[in-house]
């Protein structure tokens, strides 16, 4: 994977023909209407007509980054046929929209998904699908040019994110805000002011090559492209996200409800496999940045075994501590984390700060969402609960017996 000397195409909100934000984005947004969801969703009832449940094919889709871990790993270890289920090579996508529009089609049936956008595909798309589990915790971070040294000084500049509905797009608009900027989407013509930041959307494995290219001066996503930037000398980290909101979702595991409905039996057996790999990987982290890596059996991702590991071992993390990029030493973090369950105070915080976060298109959805609500509705926490149990209960992911917490963010 070559980023060196590259010229970014950076798509806007505002003006692109690239067929990859824009475009992706108007047309996933005109599913926002029954009418139009249910023929895709009649489409995927299609494929399964016939066909027990578990017969049903686990058919992944994902993005090259960390936050897809448990599900590789489940594929690589046949911890879906040890559940009794078929399992295909998971499908690698470029973008959110496009594994997003994949999913509403039936090409793929599970799926890791920014925890925000599952709002937006549930309540603004109305597609029925439910989270079953988180996929980690943390594992993101602002990435900057060199000459950026604190967040203020990204004043008349642009920044990257890589969906609107993104737990980076919240986090990256709390730090502007608290900072005095403001988050503007001005496409890549128009004037940005020095109290205002320019957000653009880019798919992850553009965003390093545009940091290199000049076309942005900063980044906020999931690793290892962080750390790709760093290993490469294009950038530093200038605060993690797990720094900002402590033990943070960022994608978790969405399944259709179709799929819940009529094959409880085969969606236990996805979550089950699921946090087996979590916890397996949180066990044996070189191993899995081997089995991720592009030299892996299955060359699940273009990234080298140095780069992974440099995310999921974490040795270097006690160095960002010290340098006071991690600013929050007594929360005791790694850089990225495995715990699969789907904590309802997250959910319900979620909903708030999206309330308050700019996002592109029709949003109006969103004024209605009431936390509680959806913390209830978008959750279904049967199958985790039970896959927690069956390898040994919540000690076992360091999470509390009750699996209640309180949220807790520091911008």
């Amino acid at each position: 994977m070559e980023y060196r000397n590259a010229t970014p195409h950076i798509c806007t909100t505002s003006n692109c023909d690239c067929g990859m934000t824009r475009r992706d984005f108007l047309r996933l947004s005109a599913l926002a209407g029954a009418g139009l969801a249910a023929p895709l969703l009649r489409s995927g009832d299609a494929q399964a007509l016939n066909v027990r449940g578990d017969d049903v094919a686990v058919k992944i889709g994902y993005l090259p980054i960390t936050d897809a871990t448990p599900l590789l790993i489940a594929h690589a270890r046949k911890l879906f046929e040890a559940e009794g289920l078929r399992s295909e090579a998971p499908r690698l996508f470029r973008s959110w929209a496009q594994i997003v529009e994949a999913f509403v089609a039936g090409q793929v049936n599970v799926i890791h998904l920014l925890s925000p956008a599952t709002l937006w595909v549930r309540y603004g798309t109305r597609f029925p699908a439910k989270v079953v589990a988180w996929n980690h915790m943390n594992g993101s971070a602002l990435t900057v040019a060199h000459d950026i040294d604190k967040v203020s000084d990204l004043g008349g500049k642009t920044v990257a994110i890589p969906f609107w509905y993104s737990i980076h797009n919240i986090l990256l608009q709390k730090l502007l805000a608290a900072n005095g900027l403001n988050a503007v989407t001005r496409g890549r013509s128009g004037a940005v002011a020095a109290n205002e930041v320019n957000l653009v959307v880019l798919p992850p494995a553009e965003m390093v090559s545009a940091l290199a290219g000049k076309g942005i001066a900063g980044f906020i996503v999931a690793d290892p492209f962080n750390a790709l930037a760093e290993t490469m000398g294009v950038g530093k980290v200038l605060r993690f996200s797990g720094d900002v909101w402590k033990d943070h979702a960022c994608c978790v595991t969405f399944l259709s409800e179709r799929d819940i409905a009529e094959r409880p039996a085969w969606a236990q057996g996805v979550t089950t496999a699921i946090v087996k790999a979590q916890l397996w990987t949180r066990n044996n982290q070189l191993e899995a940045a081997k089995l991720l890596s592009g030299v892996g059996e299955n060359r699940y991702t273009p990234h080298s075994v140095d780069v992974l590991a440099k995310v999921l071992s974490a040795t270097d993390y006690a160095r960002y501590e010290a340098s006071g990029v991690a600013r929050n030493k007594g929360w005791h973090q790694r850089r990225i984390d495995f715990q699969p369950w789907p904590f309802a105070s997250y959910t319900e915080e979620l909903v708030r700060s999206l309330a308050t976060t700019k996002v592109e298109g029709d949003t109006g959805f969103l004024a209605k969402l009431d936390p509680a609500f959806v913390a209830r509705d978008l959750i279904d926490e049967r199958f985790v609960r039970e896959a927690i149990n069956a390898v040994g209960g919540p000690q076992v992911f360091g999470l509390p017996a009750n699996l209640l917490r309180s949220e807790t963010i520091v911008v």
